[in-house]
């Protein structure tokens, strides 16, 4: 390819979610036109109704769509695409599509196939650094893999050691191996698992560094022999070797270890002829020696941590340099101003081994004028919209939470806030496991290593009952809630203001905080003065009071101390949260069944999320007043609606064992002409 400047006028994403939609934003500031791919599960994704233009690849399948490299190109043929840029994962890494795209004409947002092929043989790449004066952890990465050679090396090279997949990658192929006993068994399981992942099983070997840091540098080159390193990021926060938390710059880093580092990173790349973004990971010791990972050929999903350092905006770089230009500074130009941190939001399960979920968000904001924050302190990179439907067959991460302050405590301290300030609801996620994360002391004072989150594994998964005192606070959210629904004005017995004849005004509501616990009752009392209410949790009582803010907001007063909090509805599910944490619980006014029964209506609602466990009459059979109709089960209390009047019941809704939600109308009753009059 020669070094003439070109310009894009029509740019392929080929890749889905909150990359495509970052990439977007960056071609839409130039000027440059958009186009989308898409499978049929993302027909009505976010990035295909972003896009200028969009283009089916195939079913859901990825590799019937977005790792379809004949039909990515055709799309760009179709679109007139001048070039592609691949975001991360799919086929950022592949070198097969790279030259498929230059045999096109079409460019490619990225390094060239060779660097990609370079890197992409874990063993052979660090035979190149070491060729380059990269410091490499010790180890075995030789071509003899008999099980001989490999104990022998192992033994050498001093145990604990890491076996790795020499064509590997996310964490497939990779054992901890303690002791030589052990070696032989996580050979075989490391040789068979990367078979089956990479059609390979050679073996690299490495001495396991105990508790070390993962930082990684961000380096960009040009097509003319410049090269700079655009400083470097901690993701030592990981789960099964994928990143959770990533910050910049890392903590406890000298100038000198910064330049060393970045230095051997820019080394790195120019040793393959690398072009575009990408990074260097290394492994980091407690006594500051640092040593040689790899090479990720594309950019990283954690790149705006050094965006927001930097003030810099990666993907304009990489559209630049895959146009030919020179490099936008030289290193001596690049400051590095303030900290950043980004947080991953899955939806995945924390509690069950971080199982992906999925279901369609009912809710999805963040309320960032209710925490005082603004978008110059935070940004949310998200592929999702409220709405929108989370399927089984991607990557489960909905969106990435990065926020900036002068220091990482003001970072930190933002990042806690904004995690409160965000309300999904719909699918599980894995918010409150973030807050908890961020929240801890030794996160908070930067203790880092890549065993951190298994170390502290009892803290980070704990989720011990609430306090008496949140399910006041709770109690008081509901009946704020209960006194803003629609549709009850008619009925006296719907009323939240716990008015009774001739009795204090009262309303009971349960609350419990998982599904094995028992629901505590809160009975909630009028005050007199119409402030507030009495509440008596257990054998405890409190003055409480709520008031509304902006947006979710709340102020809640609990015996003179008034604390703002984030709120969240989602049917029976409520949650309260603030910087240190959330409390979430399931609730249900357990008076509202026996009501609604009082009145001869034509028709009953579940009050809350439950499921119906009998009916009890036939439709059409007549029935007396106070007779048992039906019993729903909501958070593991039985409730009997009764008939309210002599009548009939004319058709049940659901049958035994249907779940129900909350305002689903569960049966349809006629009053006898003599019970209604």
């Amino acid at each position: 390819m020669n070094d003439t400047t070109r310009k894009f006028d029509t740019l392929l994403i080929a890749n889905r979610g909150e990359i495509a939609c970052r990439v977007m934003r960056t071609a839409r500031r130039l000027g440059i036109k958009t186009v989308a791919v898409y499978s049929d599960a993302d027909e009505n994704a976010r990035h295909v109704r972003e896009a200028d233009e969009a283009i089916r690849l195939g079913p859901a399948p990825a590799r019937e769509s977005y790792l379809n490299i004949e039909a990515v190109i055709e799309a760009a043929k179709q679109s007139q695409s001048t070039a592609v840029h691949p975001g991360y994962g799919f086929l950022s890494e592949n070198g097969r599509f790279v030259e498929a795209l230059e045999a096109a004409n079409i460019a490619f947002v990225g390094p060239p196939a060779s660097a990609i092929a370079a890197m992409g043989d874990k063993a052979a790449a660090k035979a190149r650094m070491a060729e380059a004066g990269v410091p490499l952890v010790p180890g075995y990465h030789g071509d003899d893999q008999s099980d001989g050679v490999l104990r022998d090396e192992a033994n050498r090279i001093g145990y604990p050691v890491m076996l790795k997949a020499s064509a590997g990658g996310g964490g497939k192929g990779m054992r901890i191996v303690e002791r030589e006993t052990d070696f032989q068994a996580a050979l075989d399981s490391c040789r068979r698992e990367s078979k089956a992942s990479f059609s390979d099983d050679r073996m690299l070997i490495e001495k396991y560094l105990v508790k070390p840091r993962h930082v990684e540098v961000q380096v960009f080159c040009d097509r003319f022999g410049a090269g700079v390193y655009l400083f470097e990021r901690d993701c030592s926060v990981q789960r099964r070797h994928q990143k959770v938390l990533e910050e910049a710059p890392a903590p406890h880093m000298t100038e000198e270890l910064r330049a060393a580092m970045g230095e051997a990173a820019v080394r790195a790349a120019k040793e393959i002829g690398y072009v575009g973004a990408g990074t260097v990971e290394f492994l980091l010791d407690s006594e500051g020696a640092f040593y040689f990972m790899e090479m990720n050929t594309r950019l990283q999903v954690e790149h705006p941590v050094t965006e927001m350092i930097t003030g810099l905006d990666l993907v304009e770089w990489q559209l630049k340099v895959a146009m030919n230009e020179p490099l936008p500074c030289t290193q001596g130009e690049l400051t590095l101003t303030g900290h950043s941190f980004e947080a991953r939001l899955y939806a995945e399960d924390p509690t069950n081994d971080f199982l992906p979920a999925t279901g369609t968000l009912t809710r999805f904001t963040l309320d960032l004028n209710g925490a005082g924050l603004d978008s110059a302190q935070v940004r949310l990179d998200s592929g999702v919209e409220q709405g929108d439907a989370v399927s089984m067959h991607y990557d489960p991460m909905l969106a990435k939470l990065i926020t900036h302050g002068a220091d990482r405590d003001a970072a930190l301290a933002t990042l806690n806030r904004a995690l409160a300030a965000l309300d999904v609801q719909g699918v599980v996620t894995n918010r409150a496991f973030l807050q908890r994360l961020s929240g801890h002391p030794a996160f908070k004072t930067a203790r880092l290593d890549t065993g951190f989150i298994s170390r502290h594994h009892d803290d980070l998964f704990a989720e011990p009952a609430p306090p008496l005192e949140a399910y006041a606070r709770a109690a008081l959210v509901a009946l704020d809630a209960l006194s803003k629904s629609t549709g009850q004005a008619a009925s006296p017995w719907a009323r939240v203001d716990g008015f009774r004849l001739n009795a204090a005004h009262k309303v009971r509501i349960a609350l419990t905080h998982d599904d094995e616990s028992e629901a505590v009752v809160v009975e909630a009392t009028r005050r007199r003065t119409q402030t507030g209410w009495t509440l008596r949790v257990q054998d405890t009582r409190f003055e409480g009071a709520l008031a509304s803010l902006t947006g979710d907001a709340v102020a809640i007063t609990l015996d003179g101390h008034r604390q703002r909090f984030q709120t969240q509805l989602d049917g029976d599910t409520l949650v309260l949260a603030q910087p240190e944490g959330e409390t979430r619980l399931r609730w249900q006014r357990l008076d509202a069944l026996n009501h609604a029964g009082r009145e001869a209506e034509a028709s009953f609602t579940a009050p809350m999320h439950g499921t119906v466990v009998a009916l009890l009459v036939e439709p059409g059979a007549p029935v007396e007043k106070g007779m048992p109709l039906m019993v729903m089960e909501a958070m593991k209390m039985e409730h009997t609606l009764s008939a309210p009047a002599d009548g009939a019941v004319e058709q049940f809704r659901f049958a035994a064992g249907d779940s129900v939600g909350q305002g689903d109308v569960l049966l349809e009753f006629a009053a006898t002409k003599e019970a209604a009059s």
